[in-house]
C-alpha cells in the first residue's frame, strides 16, 4: 500500500495548512506491523530451536512450517503465533494432552524473548520522529511463506 497523499489545505490570510495526519497515521501503522513481523521472525527461531531438539522431530520432517505459524492481522494491527489445529502433535505438546508432556514451547518464546522483544518494538517506534527512517524500516513487500 503505497504512501497516502495530504489532501486538506487550508488557506488562511496567506498562510497555508497542510493536515499531515493520513501520512502520520499510515507511518504509525506501519511501523508497527514491520516490528510485529519482526518479532514473529524472532519468536519463531526460538520455537524452532526448541522443537528442533524434541525427539523424531528433526529439521527435514518439515513438521514445524505446518504446525507453528504466525498470522500478523492488518485489519486488527496485531500478531497471532500459535499451532495450526489439525497438527495433533503441536496442540499436544503444548498443552500437555493424551499423554504428552507439557512443553510451552511458544509460551516459552516469548516469555525468554521479552527483553529482545521491547528492543525491536522501541527500534521502530523510534524512528516515528524520523520519516527517512521511518520509510527505510517499512518493508512493502509481506513475509511470503
Amino acid at each position: 500500500m503505497p504512501l497516502p497523499k495530504s489532501n486538506m489545505k487550508i488557506n488562511r490570510s496567506g498562510v497555508q495548512y497542510t493536515s499531515n495526519i493520513d501520512r502520520a497515521s499510515y507511518t504509525i501503522k506501519e511501523l508497527s506491523r514491520a516490528a510485529l513481523r519482526d518479532v514473529a521472525r524472532l519468536i519463531k527461531f526460538s520455537i524452532r530451536q526448541e522443537f528442533n531438539k524434541l525427539q523424531g522431530m528433526r529439521k527435514q520432517s518439515g513438521r514445524f512450517k505446518g504446525a507453528y505459524q504466525h498470522w500478523l492481522r492488518s485489519k486488527e494491527g496485531d500478531l497471532q503465533i500459535g499451532i495450526k489445529a489439525n497438527t495433533w502433535y503441536g496442540v499436544q505438546q503444548e498443552l500437555g494432552d493424551r499423554n504428552q508432556p507439557k512443553r510451552d514451547l511458544v509460551r516459552n518464546a516469548v516469555m525468554n524473548n521479552l527483553d529482545k522483544i521491547r528492543e525491536i518494538e522501541g527500534q521502530y517506534l523510534s524512528a516515528i520522529e524520523d520519516e527517512n527512517a521511518a520509510l527505510a524500516l517499512i518493508n512493502e513487500e509481506e513475509e511470503i511463506e
